[in-house]
C-alpha cells in the first residue's frame, strides 16, 4: 500500500496521474490519497479541509485503485505524516509494506519534518523524481547519507520488508500545480483540462478560489 499525502488545493490531474505510475511501478492494490487538515508548512489552504476532502473523492471515485482516507480532517490540528502512517500501521499490522510517496522537493526538505527520523521505522520512501532532476544534489549531508544507505535500484524491492527503504521513481510528472491553478481561477482564466471536469463543476458550484490572487 501507498500513501499520497497533500493538500490537494485543488486536486489535479497531475496528482492523480503520479498515482497511477505509483501503482503501476510499485505493483500495488491500493494508492491512498490522504489529505491533510491543517499543512503545517505552508500557509492556510483557500478551501476547507471538507471542500478538499470532498473534491479528492471525486476525483477518485471512477479510479478502481484510489482510496480516499480522511483520517487526517478527522483528527483535525496539524496533520504530521508521521501520526498517519503509525495509524495505518496500525491498521495494516507490521508485516505489510507501507511506502510514503513524497515529490523529489518534498524530500529535499523532510529534516523540517516532524518526527522525520522515524519515518523510516513505519514505512519505505518513494520519492517521485522530475524529468532530467538529480534527487540526491539538493540534499543535506545526513539527507545524501540516509539515502546512500537505505536506497535500493529496483522499486519492486520494497515488498520484501515492512519499510525502511528508498526508491526513486522517475515518473511522467506533469507540469500542473494547485498554486498556479488557484491563480487561473482567480483571474477567471480557464483550467479546463488540468483537473477533472466533475471536480472544477464542484469549484465552480461553490464559488471556490474565485478571488484568489496570489
Amino acid at each position: 500500500m501507498a500513501v499520497f499525502g497533500g493538500t490537494f488545493d485543488p486536486v489535479h490531474y497531475g496528482h492523480l496521474r503520479s498515482a497511477v505510475e505509483v501503482r503501476d511501478a510499485l505493483q500495488l492494490q491500493t494508492v491512498k490519497l490522504v489529505p491533510s487538515y491543517q499543512p503545517p508548512h505552508r500557509e492556510a489552504p483557500g478551501s476547507s479541509a471538507e471542500q478538499r476532502l470532498d473534491m479528492v473523492r471525486i476525483a477518485a471515485r471512477e479510479s478502481g485503485f484510489l482510496e480516499v482516507d480522511d483520517r487526517e480532517i478527522r483528527r483535525g490540528g496539524k496533520s504530521f505524516m508521521i501520526d498517519t502512517l503509525r495509524s495505518i500501521r496500525r491498521d495494516i499490522g507490521d508485516a505489510a509494506p507501507l511506502v510514503l510517496v513524497l515529490g523529489d522537493d518534498a524530500f529535499a526538505l523532510l529534516e523540517t519534518w516532524h518526527e522525520w527520523r522515524s519515518l523510516l521505522e513505519v514505512a519505505h520512501i518513494a520519492v517521485l523524481a522530475r524529468p532530467g532532476s538529480h534527487v540526491d544534489e539538493n540534499l543535506s549531508t545526513e539527507l545524501a547519507n540516509l539515502v546512500s544507505r537505505r536506497l535500493v535500484e529496483r522499486p519492486l524491492c520494497l515488498h520484501s520488508k515492512p519499510g525502511g527503504q528508498i526508491c526513486i521513481l522517475r515518473l511522467t510528472q506533469l507540469d500542473i500545480s494547485s498554486t498556479r491553478i488557484r491563480e487561473m481561477l482567480g483571474k477567471g482564466e480557464s483550467v479546463a483540462y488540468l483537473m477533472p471536469s466533475e471536480v472544477l463543476t464542484y469549484i465552480t458550484e461553490h464559488g471556490l478560489y474565485a478571488s484568489t490572487s496570489t
